[in-house]
């Protein structure tokens, strides 16, 4: 593992007793993480987890017409790659890279053997894939009862949520269909949002000026999302800061 990428770094590797790191530390990768790069398609098996440090990966379900929706965006809360402890081996989800940046990368089996002592990864495992579940379900929520307005203010929070600054590098092209809306849609309600002076965009970057307001402008689907992870792994955040 690189020197200088610790697993701390990672909420998750961060709160896990320093016996447990030990024995998976010698096991993470350094990996570096591009733009568009896509770390698994619907049906194939996993062999490797995720944990992202400082980029951002979204997962979609795609239909047979190739048309596409996120269901829910891993980064340095998480992990990707839960079907490898939950029995699964495969998933039905396609997981690409949203926002580029590094992971660290762990052999399936090395995860699987340590979840199966039945410690403390165990716990954190299922509390996060919890956490999880929730913001696949307030998604589907959200995609179905709430304007486009709504979706991106709520996509662009749980986005920085997961960033050290307050700007995103993406194209509306890309946030499009990650909601699985019309480009159109997003670029009037992103229009909107900088006239407001909430956000600033160009060239593909998006930065926000004022938080507070993006998060009044929302709906309340991010306030559950955010409450639900926080209090499933409140003490991996407080261990990770």
């Amino acid at each position: 593992m690189n020197a200088s990428l610790q697993p701390g770094h990672n909420h998750l590797l961060a709160a896990l007793p320093a016996a447990d790191l030990q024995r998976l530390a010698p096991h993470l990768e350094h990996v570096t993480l591009a733009l568009g790069d896509v770390l698994y398609e619907p049906g194939d098996t996993l062999r490797h987890v995720y944990f992202p440090v400082d980029a951002i990966v979204s997962l979609l379900h795609v239909t047979e017409n190739g048309s596409s929706a996120e269901i829910a965006i891993v980064g340095n809360e998480g992990l990707i790659g839960i079907a490898l402890f939950m029995g699964g081996e495969s998933t039905s989800s396609r997981a690409v890279v949203q926002s580029a940046g590094t992971a660290l990368r762990l052999p399936g089996e090395k995860l699987k053997a340590e979840f199966n002592r039945h410690g403390d990864l165990l716990l954190l495992m299922l509390r996060y894939t919890q956490a999880l579940i929730t913001q696949m379900s307030q998604t589907a929520l959200c995609n179905r009862h709430h304007s486009i307005d709504q979706q991106l203010c709520r996509w662009l929070l749980l986005s920085l949520d997961r960033l050290s600054g307050n700007r995103l590098n993406m194209t509306q092209e890309l946030i499009a269909n990650m909601l699985g809306v019309r480009r159109e849609g997003v670029t009037e309600a992103a229009g909107k949002l900088q006239r407001q002076g909430v956000i600033e965009y160009s060239r593909g970057q998006i930065t926000i000026l004022d938080r507070p307001r993006l998060e009044r402008l929302s709906c309340e689907c991010y306030v559950v999302v955010k409450n639900e992870t926080d209090r499933l792994l409140h003490y991996t955040r407080r261990q990770a800061d």
